[in-house]
């Protein structure tokens, strides 16, 4: 038993000594969020996402070169022959070796050029022969619709990079987002904490009102009523510091996990005596600024502009198409006994490959539509509508922007306001609450009074206190809606 106490007991001092205590202001615990968070973790593995899709597709668009074999290919099986005399069918036990090489390089006007060869031997185990091929083929395709109706390449393109910037932005707006929801963390646990500390000050004050009021009753200058009712709030005090100090782990485990620290870490946060810098923020600027760089504005502008792709891809289904192809070839042959070299047979087919007269051909393929219906003109209205529908949508998000930053610009502006009113308010309340205090060791007022005035007092930090964060919140949220730092007049890039 006691071996598996000290055991216990050394795991841990184990765990206390790795643990960490971190002193953090704002602006320290946002970088370890930026380490350490899954949030931003997942959101920098995102980024790494975009940028491969991004030159994934410009990839896509450059020369690509590709090398089969078969090494080897054996069939034995029967096929059938007919003549005259009728059909017949005889034994095929073929052992074939192969390999081909292609490069092929896509064109801006969504055309390719190409070039293939390869070389090939076949044995005809039955018929004892070995037949070698060797060719190389250069050609050219180009869809003429490209250039009057639709070009799959540039489209491609211009999608890739569209999607690039919206992902861009997105990630942009995750960040800012994460960050506001730091702050939001980080002043709701300064908030439980300063409540702790005012909890303690508060306990500690009554601590001195309860010594006070027995010896002033020792001393025959108050009732016993009065020491009872000092008692009573010495114990809601004693209550009060408590549920303050759980209520302080509670939502720093919560923060901790957040921003990527270890539960078993602890956290001491600090401000620099609330200090801020007021800020009036022109409702005009900002609402500029939103439809210049919020999200959902460029959004709604690639959903139109890929709408109106669409709508060309669908109309150039109706329309006359053509494609223009062109190829020049040279091959060469051998046919030997299955007895003879395998360097014979490759000797042979390169003589018959540079003497032979090379292949080649034109052609130019064009396909008019001649009756459909009406499908495809109901599918361009179909996609016209949409159309329509993302530019009512894009009105809808640009008024919906105007309003909410028109709201967030009178709500940073009334905190402020309130902020600089309560800070008065706290010079008042500590002034008053020296004098009653004087009178109350004077004998002037019962403990009551004192009370009443002490209450006052913690009111008056708890609301400034609410008051700070609830500015410092709404200047975070109108930077991320956005994307402008007002208190250090910069753009977030």
């Amino acid at each position: 038993m006691k071996k598996v106490i000290l055991g216990l007991l050394a795991l841990l001092s184990v765990q206390m000594a790795s643990a960490e205590v971190y002193h953090l202001n704002l602006d320290q615990s946002v970088a370890i969020a930026r380490n350490k968070s899954v949030n931003m973790l997942n959101l920098e593995q995102d980024k790494m996402i975009m940028e491969y899709d991004m030159k994934a597709t410009l990839a896509g668009l450059k020369t690509h070169i590709d090398m089969n074999f078969n090494l080897p290919q054996y069939t034995e099986t029967i096929r059938s022959f007919e003549d005259t005399a009728g059909i017949s069918y005889y034994p095929v036990r073929q052992l074939g070796y192969n390999a081909n090489l292609s490069i092929n390089q896509p064109l801006i006007t969504d055309g390719r050029i190409y070039l293939s060869g390869g070389l090939s031997n076949t044995d005809d185990i039955y018929n004892s022969k070995r037949l070698m091929n060797m060719n190389t083929r250069i050609g050219f395709e180009q869809p003429l619709d490209a250039f009057y109706a639709y070009n799959n390449i540039r489209s491609s393109m211009r999608q890739a990079k569209l999607n690039y910037e919206q992902t861009q932005k997105q990630l942009k707006r995750q960040d800012l987002d994460l960050v506001y929801s730091v702050m939001s963390s980080f002043y709701n646990l300064l908030q439980v904490q300063k409540r702790r500390e005012l909890s303690e000050t508060n306990l500690q004050r009554q601590e001195e009102a309860y010594l006070l009021a027995k010896n002033k009753f020792a001393a025959g200058l108050i009732k016993e009523v009065d020491v009872l009712q000092m008692e009573v709030d010495l114990a809601e005090a004693q209550n009060s510091f408590e549920m303050s100090l759980i209520n302080q782990q509670s939502l720093e485990n919560s923060f901790k996990e957040l921003i990527g620290l270890n539960i078993s870490d602890s956290v001491v946060l600090s401000m620099d005596m609330l200090d801020y810098k007021p800020v009036i923020v022109d409702p005009d600027k900002a609402i500029e600024l939103a439809m210049k760089n919020r999200l959902e504005i460029r959004e709604q502008e690639i959903q139109l502009e890929l709408r109106q792709m669409s709508i060309k891809r669908q109309r150039a289904q109706g329309l006359p198409s053509a494609s223009l192809t062109a190829y020049f070839e040279k091959s060469g042959v051998s046919e030997l006994g299955n007895d003879g070299e395998i360097t014979t047979s490759f000797q042979n087919v390169t003589k018959d490959y540079l003497v032979r007269p090379q292949n080649y051909g034109v052609g130019l393929t064009v396909s008019v539509p001649i009756l459909d219906f009406g499908e495809n003109k109901a599918r361009v209205r179909a996609a016209e509508a949409n159309l329509q529908k993302a530019r009512n949508q894009q009105e809808q998000v640009r008024r919906n922007i105007e309003s909410e930053v028109l709201n967030l610009v009178s709500e940073v502006n009334t905190s402020l306001k309130r902020l600089q009113l309560l800070e008065k308010n706290i010079e008042v309340a500590e002034k008053s609450f020296e004098i009653t205090r004087a009178r109350y060791a004077d004998g002037d007022i019962d403990s009551q009074a004192l009370a009443l005035e002490r209450d006052r007092l913690n009111n008056a930090y708890t609301t400034h206190l609410s008051a700070y964060i609830t500015y410092q919140l709404k200047l975070a949220d109108l930077m991320r809606n956005t994307f402008y730092d007002f208190v250090n007049d910069v753009e977030i890039e």
